[in-house]
């Protein structure tokens, strides 16, 4: 099976449940307090990991709860050897508030803002044709764009999940054979808010336009997409009580990612992502809330 080479955030999540979200200047009662280690590049990686994959996880943490994110990871089966140890600066932290089975989150980026292309194309050296390499967006844009050209300069497949959707150069956009992002970071790139086939189709076509390869678009109670080849796949959310949809996108990524490495045509991936998803979102956290490959 194919490596999977993750680069992207370690963060530590400190969340709290709540009825409502406060407005400005309000006080609201909370309860079920709670931290746990996230980081969307983690949490794909655990997802891979968890799910049967070969996950090498590349970022870099801190000196605040930079042990405990190492640690996670190494727990839960991912190769940490590409994580570093950065001195005088914390962990990246978000805070997280979950109201009635939905999130908001307050990011601190931390030691993610000091992974640069360089430390990436070290940790990178053993990656070999064939294999896989996921990118997010809470590291730094050029470092995302010098992971994926190292990527494709080493005939590895790219995946790159816009999110947070930021400003990306032209240039990221040819470096990415799959662009996986949900139903608003779609919006944000093309225009077009993507809830029917019609709809993705538009959205694959105009960011094909800007060089991107394939589309995979999650939707949440909605589903998910593929646009390959002028195709549309879709596969409905499989039916799950909602506890919390913390890291549902993330295990959805690595889920879809390992079974593709594994061979798995693009229907098959796509109904495995989603069924790890459902499960995730019947539990509280992060990386502790994916599932087991036996599970599913």
């Amino acid at each position: 099976m194919a490596a999977i080479y993750i680069v992207g955030s370690l963060n530590m999540d400190v969340v709290i449940r709540a009825p409502v979200c406060p407005r400005a200047g309000e006080t609201v009662a909370g309860g079920g307090f709670m931290t746990n280690c996230g980081g969307k590049g983690a949490n794909q990686a655990v997802a891979a990991a968890k799910l049967g994959g070969d996950a090498h996880m590349i970022g870099c943490v801190g000196e605040a709860f930079g042990e405990e994110l190492s640690e996670a990871l190494e727990r839960y089966g991912v190769h940490a050897e590409g994580v570093l140890r950065m001195e005088g600066v914390p962990s990246g932290v978000a805070v997280i508030l979950v109201t009635e089975g939905d999130n908001r989150i307050i990011l601190d980026a931390g030691a993610n803002a000091l992974l640069t292309g360089e430390r990436v194309c070290r940790a990178l050296e053993n990656a070999a044709a064939g294999d896989w390499l996921v990118c997010q967006l809470e590291v730094p844009v050029p470092t995302v764009e010098t992971a994926l050209r190292f990527a494709k300069e080493r005939g590895m497949h790219t995946l790159l999940n816009p999110a947070p959707a930021l400003p990306l150069p032209d240039s990221v956009f040819p470096l990415c054979d799959w662009f996986a992002p949900n139903q608003s970071e779609a919006e944000f790139y093309t225009g077009i808010y993507p809830d029917s086939e019609e709809s993705a189709k538009a959205c694959a076509a105009a960011l094909a336009a800007r060089g991107a390869g394939d589309l995979i678009l999650t939707m949440g109670a909605d589903g998910s997409a593929c646009v390959s080849g002028g195709k549309y796949l879709h596969v409905e959310a499989y039916p799950a009580e909602v506890v919390d949809t913390t890291g549902a996108g993330d295990t959805y990524i690595g889920a879809f990612v390992t079974r593709i490495a594994e061979g798995a045509d693009l229907t098959e991936a796509l109904e495995f992502a989603s069924r790890a998803a459902s499960v995730t979102i019947t539990r509280r956290g992060a990386q502790q809330a994916i599932p087991y490959r036996r599970e599913l």
